[in-house]
């Protein structure tokens, strides 16, 4: 497993190259659309496996929910995609660290949610196509009820879902960036988004195609103004929980332990020479 300052000075190195990548827009933009696809087919995944568990009102739902969304994540972590959510969190790391400039790690992120949302519109399209989620199946149900409920929450409760939704979200990739084995990484994943999941947290890019779903779909309350709005405050809670419960935690808790270290090693350097 890597240390903190290991895992601290890979998030650097991974806030360089996802910055970096703006240079080569196309590829990057169709890996964000890589990601937020990859996080609908999680969300549809839910949708299906779980609807029928919520049509008989079962209590096993929200373990359920949160198994079958994990494996969008997992998508991303082991296939390889651009997240806006966790980039929240690895771009902070290179602005505290001052290794990468706040504003293009800001214009990065802009460009790659914008690149999820394509992703996640595009696959809400094709969903569209295949009827899984007609008004009377038990997925199509529950979609209804996800959109319902998520439209209509209050912004204070969206933005603070959003907050711990991410804290979770970046809290699995900083794991897993410290394991390195592929079971633990796969473990880490499932039991993290498994736990916002269930918990009913608000995730700015599982969002996406909630309500791209509710709007093909015709839902009955999912309208562009209730998405926007969702959008716009689980994505400003979604940044403050990785950008500084995450990102800025584990930067102050690294200078603490490095001042300790430096403290201590003064104190070794200045102590008398012991006599043997």
């Amino acid at each position: 497993m890597l240390s903190v300052t290991q895992t601290l000075v890979a998030q650097e190195a991974s806030s360089v190259a996802r910055s970096g990548g703006m240079r080569r827009p196309l590829p990057y933009v169709v890996s964000s659309m890589l990601a937020g696809a990859y996080i609908g087919i999680g969300g549809t995944f839910m949708l299906a496996a779980a609807g029928p568990f919520k049509a008989a009102s079962s209590p096993a739902t929200p373990m359920v929910s949160g198994v079958a969304f994990s494996i969008g994540l997992l998508l991303c972590v082991f296939g390889g995609a651009e997240l806006g959510t966790s980039a929240m969190m690895t771009f902070a790391v290179g602005g505290f660290r001052k290794v990468t400039g706040w504003g293009k790690g800001l214009a990065a992120l802009v460009v790659m949610l914008l690149g999820n949302l394509a992703g996640a519109i595009l696959l809400s399209a094709i969903l569209r196509g295949t009827n899984i989620l007609a008004a009377d199946t038990a997925a199509g149900k529950m979609l209804a009820g996800v959109v319902t409920t998520k439209g209509g929450l209050p912004v204070g409760t969206i933005f603070f879902r959003g907050i711990m939704c991410n804290v979770l979200v970046c809290l699995t990739i900083w794991c897993t960036t410290r394991l390195e084995n592929e079971v633990a990484k796969a473990v880490a994943v499932f039991s993290f988004i498994g736990a916002f999941v269930a918990c009913g947290f608000e995730h700015v890019v599982a969002n996406m195609t909630f309500f791209g779903l509710g709007l093909m779909y015709h839902v009955d309350g999912a309208t562009i103004g209730l998405a926007a709005r969702n959008l716009l405050w689980s994505g400003l809670g979604n940044l403050v929980g990785g950008a500084i419960f995450v990102a800025g935690a584990y930067v102050l808790a690294h200078r603490t332990e490095e001042g300790s270290a430096e403290e201590k090693a003064a104190l070794e350097a200045a102590a008398p020479a012991r006599v043997h």
